[in-house]
């Protein structure tokens, strides 16, 4: 870090951001995470106009998903990983940074922001003008699994092989990494969203009942899982609409039909695993026997996910601590690294 940097430090807050479909995380190097709402900003109907202030980003706008009157929507501006809408995303992002940094000082902080690892150049360049626009004096990327691995604590640094399958909200990245370098990897644009979709037409065409978003999040959590465990199936009561009668209906829903309605992304995660195992050197592939797979994201916290991957891949699996900050707590690790290790990021020129 050179003397402006450190000095600009005294009176800003550097900070690693975990942009994520589902949720966007801030932390700071010594404080951990500082902000983790979701990313969900309410507009105007038609507009990329946002409501006032304070009330329309993160927790506040989520409440509003699939409840607002006719003049406002609330919207996710991040798609699979990436910005689907800039102007909005720039907006989400200028509150978060406000939120930290509020009155901290004239100087602007660095940012180090994770982006999934088959992102494109352009797609690259508009994550970073978004945030230079929100307040970031400096930006650097890095791939969503080597911060999601410094985040875990694998040691990315040594040479020796170390696999993370991070499952966010709208990717789903696996990466084997040795030496700060991503050796072998395959971003799959799969993830918690996707499962939540599942359980939204599984039982709009098993009960002809509509739900939410909320609503397919909600079951995910409390009953889902990845393998049918009769004896210990759990069910939960659900409310929708029904869509003959057009009325509110409740219904029991078991954790089998659930985990029945997700196979299909829960075998494409695995799928991906496999592919990335296959490309990667014999050498590596030997530690992995041994270190077996570290596995990060909310979605890597879904019943008997992990016990799956055991079977298909014959690896152990573990859950890194603290799972779904994994990557934003990476991010704010690297802060002080960034010279040191600057091949670990991607290049300004991308």
């Amino acid at each position: 870090m050179g003397w402006y940097d450190k000095f600009v430090g005294l009176f800003s807050y550097d900070l690693g951001i975990d942009l994520g479909t589902a949720n966007t995380l801030v932390a700071v190097e010594g404080r951990g995470i500082v902000v983790a709402e979701p990313s969900v900003v309410a507009v105007k109907k038609g507009t990329n106009q946002v409501l006032m202030k304070g009330q329309a980003v993160g927790d506040m706008a989520k409440i509003m998903l699939g409840k607002t009157p006719g003049g406002i929507e609330a919207v996710r501006p991040m798609k699979d990983g990436v910005i689907a809408d800039f102007d909005i995303t720039e907006a989400m992002l200028r509150y978060f940074i406000q939120k930290v940094h509020g009155k901290r000082g004239p100087f602007r902080p660095r940012v180090v922001i994770a982006v999934p690892s088959g992102i494109t150049t352009v797609e690259k360049r508009a994550v970073k003008n978004s945030a230079v626009n929100a307040g970031a004096r400096k930006v650097y990327l890095i791939q969503e699994p080597m911060a999601a691995a410094v985040g875990a604590g694998l040691p990315v640094a040594e040479p020796v092989g170390s696999m993370i399958v991070d499952i966010g909200g709208g990717t789903s990245e696996v990466a084997v990494i040795s030496l700060a370098g991503i050796v072998s990897s395959e971003s799959l644009r799969v993830g918690g969203d996707e499962f939540d979709q599942c359980i939204m037409k599984y039982i709009k065409r098993e009960y002809q009942v509509l739900i939410g978003e909320n609503t397919a999040e909600r079951i995910k959590f409390q009953i889902g899982t990845a393998e049918p465990q009769e004896a210990e199936e759990v069910t939960m009561s659900v409310r929708g609409r029904d869509i003959q009668t057009g009325m509110p209906r409740e219904l029991e829903i078991r954790s089998t039909e659930i985990c029945e309605a997700i196979r299909e992304p829960v075998n494409a995660i695995i799928g991906t695993i496999k592919v990335v195992l296959e490309r990667t050197q014999p050498e590596l592939a030997a530690d992995l026997i041994e270190r077996g797979i570290c596995m990060a994201g909310g979605t890597s916290l879904l019943r008997g996910l992990p016990d799956v991957i055991n079977r298909a891949t014959g690896l152990p699996v573990r859950i890194a601590e603290d799972p779904l900050t994994c990557v934003a707590r990476g991010c704010a690790g690297l802060l002080d690294s960034i010279d040191s290790l600057q091949q670990i990021f991607e290049s300004e020129g991308d």
